[in-house]
């Protein structure tokens, strides 16, 4: 009885099951605007703008090299203004320096660098300072040395004399003169004190009184020789930031500083400072070698170099740019 009873179940369950496998639930819509959809359309626009920035990034290199090839362009107008200066000053006649007695303002005056002066005075080679190593090609060789800067004091009673010491870059000189013993002239500071002896008799006041005095004769006075010097008024060097510092202590020079070089020399740091450019070298003594006028005039990047980096810069502009631009641009598809 329990059998048939199970069995009329069954019976009666198949076309219910039926009925609800033909007809299934609906799915339940989901809100229109649920957290679900809004974090997808977020994130799409962040990266668009991520997108946009790093296009942009692209382009960053090509406007950089191209505002240095036009600082280029710049600078290649200020040095031909300046070269064109320097040449216009050497062009002017030499100043008398023995008439100047100071620096106006106290120290050196911008009209007065690139000019001539021409100096009288005698050289004490004892304060003689080495500047250096400096290199010269001489018929295609290479030889280093120094450039020897020496003051020039007043000569005693000589006119045309400089009023004040002069400090003057005498020319380069080979490294041998660097070890070379120095015999120098006498002490001109003696010479210039030198007066009349007085030559005074121990007794009484009366012949003290009477007794002559003795001068010095003129033919026994040291005679010194001025030396001529032509040179062109210059200020101190501006160092890179490879050239090691200068030490007066041990007598290492790698630059010009002229305040500093005039305090070595015992003297005061507004010095006047001049290279000599005299040409006429005596054959018998060659060194030192004085600079020439077109080496003060040219400077070590001339406007060629600036026009040469002018055209790299703009080339390396073109080329970042024309990368970025085949980055952005989207690929054409063949069909």
């Amino acid at each position: 009885m329990a059998a048939s009873l199970f069995s009329k179940t069954l019976k009666l369950q198949r076309p219910l099951l039926s009925c609800i496998a033909r007809n299934p639930a609906p799915p339940s819509l989901a809100p229109p605007f649920s957290s679900s959809s809004s974090e997808p359309l977020a994130s799409r626009s962040q990266e668009k703008e991520r997108g946009g920035w790093a296009k942009l990034f692209l382009f960053l290199p090509g406007a950089i090299t191209f505002g240095l090839g036009t600082w280029q362009l710049f600078r290649r107008e200020e040095k031909i203004e300046m070269l064109d200066y320097r040449k216009k000053r050497l062009e002017m006649e030499p100043i008398l320096w023995n008439k100047m007695k100071s620096f106006s303002n106290g120290g050196l005056d911008d009209s007065l660098e690139f000019r001539k002066v021409l100096c009288e005075g005698v050289f004490d080679e004892e304060k003689s300072v080495y500047v250096g190593p400096r290199s010269r090609s001489i018929s295609g060789v290479t030889e280093n040395g120094y450039y020897v800067i020496t003051p020039l004091f007043p000569t005693p009673n000589h006119s045309d004399s400089v009023q004040l010491p002069v400090l003057v870059n005498r020319g380069w000189v080979p490294r041998g003169w660097r070890d070379k013993p120095v015999h120098s002239l006498k002490d001109f500071e003696k010479d210039k004190n030198v007066k009349t002896a007085d030559y005074e008799i121990e007794g009484s006041p009366w012949w003290k009184f009477w007794s002559k005095k003795h001068s010095v004769p003129k033919d026994e006075e040291p005679s010194i020789t001025p030396t001529r010097v032509i040179g062109v008024v210059r200020g101190s060097e501006k160092p890179s930031i490879f050239v090691p510092a200068n030490d007066p202590n041990s007598g290492q020079w790698f630059y010009v500083d002229v305040p500093m070089i005039a305090r070595a020399c015992g003297l005061p740091e507004d010095t006047l400072y001049i290279e000599d450019i005299n040409e006429n070298v005596n054959p018998t003594h060659p060194y030192p070698v004085p600079k020439d006028v077109n080496t003060l005039i040219n400077h070590s990047v001339m406007p060629q170099d600036h026009l040469n980096y002018t055209i790299t810069w703009y080339s390396l502009s073109a080329a970042v740019t024309y990368m970025a631009v085949k980055i952005i641009k989207p690929k054409k598809i063949r069909r």
